[in-house]
């Protein structure tokens, strides 16, 4: 269980009832796979700049077997990526919490930095893209592209992202590790949603499950909550402005 859970939150889910695509759409009428990728990288990138940080808590539910555990966090995000992540409650198996929730923790800590987020993100430099169909979520239209790293990294994903049509948001994600975590582990997949905040997109859940050997089947699900957007940096704004008074009294 551990060496599988450890690795749900790189795979930046609530019940979403997804339609086919209408019987008179045809795959020659979606756009291409660049453009899609295109506007979502250049749309991430405005919204990355526009954010000021936020807040929010998270709940963890593991189970395996006849082990069950939880544990309450507040997640404090700057507006480099950063997150501080604090643990508010904790309950159940000890094992679970020591060796899964608190190596989720780390490493979550560890991958929002910014050398270590260039690496995970999904981007054309990390991955092969394929656009494959349109589908109606609870959220809207999306384009769904399948998704192929472009190496085995354990960090990586393989798999499929729906993308908002109107904001070129990745709004869902589903699939496997690129690699099996190791030779206990195999059969993992995930399903990881995301929710409007504003004008800005947060992860919502992860629901992930797995095959152990000889314990069998392991489940664990993240669900975020009460996100709260920091308020603007206005530093900058008033030097600016300090500025421009300043050489008008000159």
């Amino acid at each position: 269980m551990k060496l599988t859970l450890q690795h749900a939150f790189f795979t930046l889910a609530i019940a979403l009832s997804a339609a086919p695509v209408a019987s008179g759409q045809t795959r020659d009428r979606l756009p291409s796979a660049q453009d899609v990728v295109a506007k979502m990288t250049q749309f991430d990138a405005q919204r990355q700049s526009d954010l000021t940080g936020y807040t929010a808590t998270r709940r963890y539910v593991a189970v395996n077997k006849n082990r069950r555990a939880e544990m309450l966090v507040r997640v404090e995000c700057a507006s480099d990526g950063a997150k501080q992540l604090t643990i508010l409650s904790e309950e159940g198996s000890g094992a679970i919490r020591k060796h899964v929730f608190e190596k989720l923790l780390s490493e979550e800590t560890e991958a929002s930095r910014r050398g270590t987020r260039s690496s995970t993100r999904l981007t054309p430099n990390n991955y092969g893209f394929q656009i494959v169909g349109q589908e109606t979520l609870g959220t809207g239209p999306a384009y769904v592209l399948t998704v192929s790293p472009r190496t085995p990294n354990k960090y990586l994903i393989s798999g499929k992202i729906w993308v908002d049509a109107n904001d070129y948001s990745i709004v869902r994600i589903e699939g496997q590790p690129a690699r099996n975590p190791s030779f206990w582990v195999h059969s993992v997949h995930f399903v990881h949603t995301y929710q409007k905040v504003g004008e800005f997109w947060f992860a919502s859940s992860t629901d992930t499950t797995s095959e152990i050997r000889i314990f069998g089947d392991s489940e664990l699900t993240i669900e975020n909550a009460d996100y709260k957007l920091n308020p603007p940096d206005n530093t900058n704004t008033a030097s600016v402005e300090s500025d421009r008074e300043a050489r008008l009294a000159q």
